[in-house]
């Protein structure tokens, strides 16, 4: 007995994985680009009231700090490293969220490897 592959494999279905294969490297040349974008981006955020202000950029390296000099209190730092820490957290957050958002309208919300 000869055993049958299912429709769509072998010389059959030929056109429909070149045109799935098509797909894919159009896919994967769009997110290509979309991650150049996203890495030039930069993202802001505050804390403190606009005290600590920190930026990142899309591949989430801290770009700057700029703080207010009543953010600058000798006598409680361990305030303005909190300030810092949660500005920085911040950034980064909206950088994941966008690159996220971005290569997600590529694939249709499929989750690929970043």
């Amino acid at each position: 007995m000869k055993a049958r592959l299912p429709q769509g494999y072998g010389n059959a279905g030929g056109g429909n994985m070149q045109a799935m294969l098509k797909q894919a490297q159009k896919m994967q040349e769009d997110m290509a680009s979309a991650q150049a974008d996203l890495e030039q981006r930069e993202y802001s955020a505050t804390a403190g009231g606009g005290m600590v202000k920190a930026t990142v950029d899309g591949t989430h390296l801290l770009r700057s700090i700029e703080l207010q000099p009543e953010a600058v209190d000798p006598e409680d730092t361990e305030m303005l490293a909190d300030l810092i820490v949660a500005a920085v957290n911040e950034a980064v957050r909206k950088a994941q969220a966008d690159s996220e958002e971005t290569l997600g309208q590529i694939t249709g919300g499929m989750k690929m490897p970043f």
